[in-house]
């Protein structure tokens, strides 16, 4: 499977949430009718006095309104005693309409408007994170799993503290960015040399915020800035060509991994751009990891890109030693 095929698949899966609720109030009428046959009757009342409403109001005659009025009392009063017949035989309200995986939507991924719904995006998303075989990892590298044993506890001169203190520092910025994520606005920059912990700190938060329900969208800068190169030139190829583009921009939280890995261009700096100050405007938080120092920020991108880094993002720099090279080691012993 493809990312191409993804938007394709999870709408057969509404289809199929949708059957599953027409199959389910079926049943449930048919219940109903067999414990209480007046309510059958009043039903199919129902609904011909919606069918007598609708050529009324087509023929509009002389006494069109007049019948209307007389059709619409009779609805009323067969929906009074329908209501009083449900209660007096202990069926709720929500009976025949609790029959939907989303409320929202009615299983059908679009609110009023066409807009979205958010089990839609988180839907994709999560289709995404199967694809790449996230879900297995965030299983693995989450707060519980995050080991400090492996940062050295020799100060670095240069630095005033040892790997591990700076380390704590950051574990607890993580933590406190997810525990205050519903009431502070806050995004995350962390940088430095490969291995030291960066993406999995990335995954940690990203595991957490998932648990809770909101929106993620954890993708590698090559890869987001590959689905705006196919936004802008290949739109004809992708099924449903906006919803990427949009969930970068909607999503609770974007964790942009490996930023500075893509091959940069004039495209790759506009889009980023783009979809950083997009993000701060909207107020929705961003974690950022790159390689990169913040000198080389300045090097290769622009100086209103480096300005909102600098300006709007809590920079936390990874060091000491290679975390991946001390794990494999261990694993060999």
């Amino acid at each position: 499977m493809s990312y191409k095929t993804a938007f394709r698949d999870v709408m057969r899966a509404y289809e199929a949430d949708r059957d599953r609720a027409a199959a389910l109030l079926k049943e449930r009428r048919a219940e109903v009718y067999r414990n209480v046959p007046r309510i059958r009757e009043i039903d199919e009342a129902l609904s011909q006095a919606g069918i007598g409403a609708a050529k009324q109001i087509l023929a509009n005659t002389g006494n069109s309104q007049a019948l209307l009025a007389e059709l619409r009392q009779q609805s009323a009063t067969l929906m009074e005693e329908k209501q009083k017949l449900l209660l007096e035989n202990g069926v709720s309200e929500e009976y025949f309409t609790d029959i939907y995986r989303c409320k929202l939507c009615q299983d059908t991924g679009y609110g009023p408007g066409g807009v979205r719904c958010q089990c839609l995006k988180q839907r994709l998303i999560n289709k995404y994170y199967d694809l790449s075989n996230i879900r297995d990892l965030l299983d693995a590298e989450n707060f519980d799993t995050f080991d400090l044993r492996y940062y050295s506890q020799d100060i670095i001169p240069s630095e005033g503290i040892s790997p591990h203190q700076n380390m704590k520092l950051i574990y607890r910025i993580a933590t406190d960015f997810v525990t205050h994520f519903d009431q502070t606005f806050h995004n995350l920059l962390f940088y430095g040399d490969t291995g030291l912990g960066k993406t999995f700190l990335c995954n940690c938060i990203a595991k957490d915020l998932l648990d809770k329900g909101h929106t993620v969208l954890y993708v590698t800068a090559p890869r987001i800035f590959k689905l705006v190169e196919d936004y802008r030139f290949n739109r004809d190829d992708i099924d449903d060509p906006d919803y990427a583009i949009d969930a970068v921009t909607d999503v609770d939280l974007l964790i942009l991994d490996d930023l500075g890995a893509e091959f940069s261009t004039i495209v790759t700096s506009s889009a980023l751009f783009d979809i950083i100050n997009q993000r701060l405007l909207a107020k929705k938080p961003t974690v950022i990891s790159t390689n990169l120092s913040p000198a080389e920020f300045e090097t290769q991108y622009s100086d209103r890109i480096v300005s909102r880094f600098l300006g709007h993002y809590k920079m936390s720099k990874f060091y000491g030693d290679d975390i991946r090279a001390k794990k494999k080691y261990r694993g060999a012993l």
